[in-house]
């Protein structure tokens, strides 16, 4: 019998089709865990190690400038990128290695070469970063601007993506998916690309995927996970499913699940309409099982929620909640109608 049918017949005879437990009788395993929401991170905590400044990568472009002596009309200014191999060619001085250096230790390494080759005595050398190399980076998901991003390679970690996708939205979950070229998931010039986080990896479609949950990752004390180019970050979008409220209620059908706070049975009364009859009292909550094959169901009383917070039942999604018949609501309601008869044909004057 699939899900949909043992709701029906949960439903239709209450306790008697389905396992029934109260609000104090339901087992640690059908109670609902908290929904884990990005927005109560510090997500700071992903950002990319301190280097103590620019760091040459391949692929950066720089600026150097040479001089003889202080004065300034005899200074030598070149633009120079650095090539794949970490190698930057100066004209007259030759190919040198200045790929993983910091700026002050690429001027060092200049000014030696200089000397090296008896081009200046005492040269200055300043290096400036001209065009640090973008990855392009896209960000899915939860973020307020998904699509492709431009960031510095390195500076290409994981909060910087997010900052460039504009951040996450109220609905973000704490899961990230991250695929990333085969090639670069394990080294670039300077060290490796992915730091060690909580995650698993996969090869699938030509891709390598890596999957990190930001609860985790931000207790990390590495500074998050490096995306090199051609890297996608998808962050999972919270659609918890919606409870439904039927039986004696102003408004059945669907209550929107929150993302940052617990449903309770009150509140999901209350967003239901409330009420219909003064006297309704008993409630009938079907839940999944933890395997999504079954349904047990949960006996609530709407007076007893209001009189103990214990009774007031945090709802799970996907609840159907019934609010239903009794025989107090039935004489009421049979009251009613005799009223409403007698009313009506009693003579105006």
């Amino acid at each position: 019998m699939g899900y949909g049918a043992l709701i029906v017949a949960a439903l239709a005879t209450g306790c008697r089709s389905a396992r029934c437990y109260t609000a104090a009788s339901i087992p640690p395993e059908l109670v609902p865990a908290p929904i884990q929401s990005a927005q109560k991170l510090d997500l700071l905590h992903l950002a990319a190690p301190s280097t103590g400044g620019w760091r040459i990568e391949p692929g950066d472009v720089i600026e150097v400038s040479l001089a003889a002596s202080l004065d300034k009309n005899d200074v030598t200014t070149l633009a120079v990128r650095v090539g794949e191999d970490g190698r930057a060619v100066l004209p007259e001085i030759g190919p040198l290695d200045l790929a993983g250096l910091d700026l002050a230790s690429a001027e060092q390494e200049i000014a030696s070469a200089c000397v090296q080759r008896d081009l200046y005595r005492r040269p200055n050398v300043t290096v400036t970063m001209k065009q640090p190399r973008q990855n392009r980076v896209i960000v899915v998901g939860a973020v307020q601007t998904p699509g492709m991003h431009e960031i510095p390679r390195g500076s290409s970690y994981l909060l910087n993506a997010l900052v460039a996708a504009g951040g996450l939205t109220d609905d973000a979950g704490t899961q990230v998916e991250i695929r990333i070229p085969p090639a670069s998931s394990r080294m670039a010039a300077g060290g490796p690309l992915v730091q060690p986080a909580s995650h698993v990896s996969e090869a699938g479609s030509g891709m390598d995927r890596i999957c990190l949950n930001l609860a985790d990752a931000v207790r990390q004390p590495h500074g998050g996970t490096y995306l090199p180019d051609g890297s996608v970050v998808r962050i999972e979008k919270l659609e918890p499913d919606p409870i439904y409220v039927m039986g004696l209620v102003q408004k059945p059908g669907e209550v929107k699940y929150p993302v940052h706070r617990e449903l309770r049975l009150l509140g999901a009364v209350a967003q239901a309409g409330g009420l219909t009859s003064k006297v309704a009292d008993k409630v009938l909550v079907l839940r999944k099982t933890p395997d999504g094959q079954g349904a047990v169901a949960i006996e609530a009383s709407l007076q007893a929620a209001k009189r103990n917070p214990a009774e007031n039942l945090v709802l799970a999604p996907g609840d159907v909640v019934s609010i239903e018949r009794s025989p107090a609501t039935m004489l009421l309601d049979t009251f009613e109608i005799i009223r409403f008869g007698f009313g009506a044909t009693l003579p105006l004057f």
